[in-house]
């Protein structure tokens, strides 16, 4: 049974000068799932979504959303999209309560702004000023703005940069909640743990192009290790001592640090111990974690996701 299709381009492209911001991407985001565009700053990430919000101008390619296009359906559009960008610029004057009754009266038909702001824990800011909130607070506000129209597709740029992890929580209750209740969403992210959590599929995207692309436990499975080891040592371990270590799949650095993907860690780990004395070193910090999504675009780039 075909899955219908939220989202669709086919060879994006988008200079700016000369940087290539988007380059030949193709993307498909199906009805009804959660999809995440992971990848540094400057991979790409915001130009694409802008262009699939009908705010940017692809320079080629094909574009469609919910089965319409911006060059002759952009008023239709606009009333079935939520979009709540990076950086939100709204009226410093008008209070929380009068900017969302704002944004409802732009639609025929939505939500109700005080279930938002209850929702969004805003319902104290009500008669604040935006100019005077928080910037958590701000952008709780601009995705309410998002919502309050009831959208089928919901466009969300970093949606938990500068919430506090209560926020944050809240927030992911939204997301999760307007998914069942039907909706779409196109979520981009620097927070892995936000990825694994809410995404049904993610890309991950560099210099423009999507260089991985599944579920999550698909694409961490990849590294073909389920645990990744981080340590420094005194003077530091050789990478051929290394890799011959048991249950080493990667071997890499990451600063001071080296970052070993393994199967195993009670395989690995005593074995590192031993390469360590054997080698006349002094360990100086050791950690171990489940493998994520940002191993995985560390082993493909050699870069971590938070580069500018």
């Amino acid at each position: 049974m075909t899955r219908p299709i939220a989202l669709r381009c086919l060879g994006l492209k988008k200079s700016f000068g000369d940087v290539r911001a988007v380059d030949g991407l193709d993307l498909t985001v199906f009805r009804g799932e959660c999809f995440g565009l992971l990848g540094p700053n400057g991979a790409g990430k915001t130009t694409t979504i802008e262009i699939f919000e009908g705010l940017t101008e692809a320079d080629a390619g094909e574009v469609e959303v919910l089965g319409q296009s911006w060059g002759g359906d952009g008023h239709d559009l606009r009333e079935r999209l939520g979009i709540s960008l990076q950086e939100t610029q709204l009226n410093d004057k008008q209070t929380v309560g009068e900017t969302l009754q704002l944004f409802r009266s732009f639609y025929r038909t939505g939500r109700d702004p005080d279930e938002l702001m209850a929702q969004l824990s805003l319902t104290e800011k009500r008669d604040a000023r935006f100019g005077k909130l928080s910037g958590g607070q701000k952008q709780r506000l601009a995705v309410a703005c998002a919502l309050v129209g009831d959208p089928e597709l919901l466009f969300l740029d970093e949606p938990t940069t500068g919430l506090d992890p209560q926020s944050r929580l809240q927030l992911w209750e939204l997301v999760i909640r307007f998914r069942k209740a039907g909706g779409t969403v196109l979520l981009t992210t620097h927070y892995m743990d936000e990825a694994e959590r809410l995404c049904d599929r993610v890309a991950i995207v560099d210099k423009g192009r999507i260089i991985a692309l599944g579920t999550p436990p698909e694409l961490i499975a990849e590294l073909h290790a389920a645990n990744v080891i981080e340590f420094a040592s005194e003077p530091k371990l050789a990478a051929e001592t290394l890799r011959a270590l048991p249950g080493v799949t990667d071997c890499r650095e990451r600063g001071p640090n080296w970052s070993l993907a393994v199967g195993s860690l009670a395989e690995t780990v005593p074995a590192l111990l031993v390469a360590v004395e054997r080698g006349g070193a002094k360990l100086i910090h050791l950690s171990t974690h489940r493998a994520t999504l940002e191993d995985l675009f560390v082993s493909l780039t050699g870069r971590e996701l938070r580069d500018e």
